[in-house]
């Protein structure tokens, strides 16, 4: 079962099937089950929703544009983004993550011991480092909390062309693929299987979660995308408009 070690631990017989597959392996769904049951192991369950981010009543708020639909043709259309907690011997870390919505890459990311502003700012400096400078037209989606609204976190997404967009107070919903990064991030690493003890200190997570975003980005299978992984299905994506735009060069 090394390819469920190398996985976090946290896939079950599908997932784990889909990879032996992809790696080579001539066997069924059903007999990984199998294997699975008798070696006493199974896939990571995730946990329930914990609200991090704390709303600014006094702060303008920038307006839906996303209406619950965490769709995108192409890398670059729509970011989300959200903080999420981790509790540890030395205090709380928090981590940001910001994720394209038509790949599900994370392509900025943060872990602090405050969840100021400019943790935040953090993050979105590194998805700009990863996806450029001029992104015209992209939409970063976030909750009402204090981060997403302040002027300094408009202002940088300006720089780039991005328009923040706020979903409504209090409803979950409203940024659910963000919560859903938390979600399986908390599920996968921070009580994983793979997992044994308490987080000793911020420093720990920060290393671990380097770690855990590689492997999500250019391993983790994802079942909306068909069970590739982001980094995959975005190569897949430009491999296709490079072809597009030799065959119209050709004509």
């Amino acid at each position: 079962m090394a390819l469920w070690e190398d996985n976090y631990r946290v896939y079950g017989a599908r997932k784990l099937w889909k990879t032996a597959r992809r790696n080579g392996h001539d066997v069924g769904r059903d007999q990984v089950g199998r294997l699975m049951r008798a070696a006493g192991i199974c896939g990571a369950r995730r946990g329930k929703r914990v609200k991090t981010t704390k709303p600014d009543a006094s702060a303008a708020r920038h307006p839906d544009l996303v209406k619950r639909k965490f769709t995108a043709t192409a890398p670059n259309q729509l970011w989300v983004t959200d903080l999420t907690f981790v509790p540890t011997w030395a205090g709380v870390a928090y981590a940001c993550f910001i994720v394209d919505a038509y790949s599900r890459m994370i392509v900025g990311w943060r872990v602090a011991g405050h969840m100021r502003t400019s943790m935040v700012l953090d993050a979105l400096e590194m998805a700009r480092w990863s996806r450029g400078n001029l992104l015209a037209g992209l939409r970063c989606h976030s909750d009402a909390g204090s981060q997403f609204t302040s002027i300094r976190y408009g202002e940088r997404l300006a720089e780039i062309g991005a328009v923040p967009s706020i979903g409504s107070i209090g409803d979950s919903f409203d940024n659910a693929l963000a919560e859903t990064v938390n979600g399986y991030y908390k599920a996968e690493l921070i009580y994983g299987p793979a997992r044994s003890g308490p987080w000793k200190t911020v420093e720990d997570v920060e290393l671990a979660t380097l770690s855990w975003v590689f492997w999500h980005n250019t391993n983790r299978l994802h079942g909306y995308l068909n069970d590739v992984p982001p980094a995959e299905f975005e190569a897949t994506f430009y491999d296709a408009q490079r072809s597009d735009q030799h065959l119209v060069e050709i004509q």
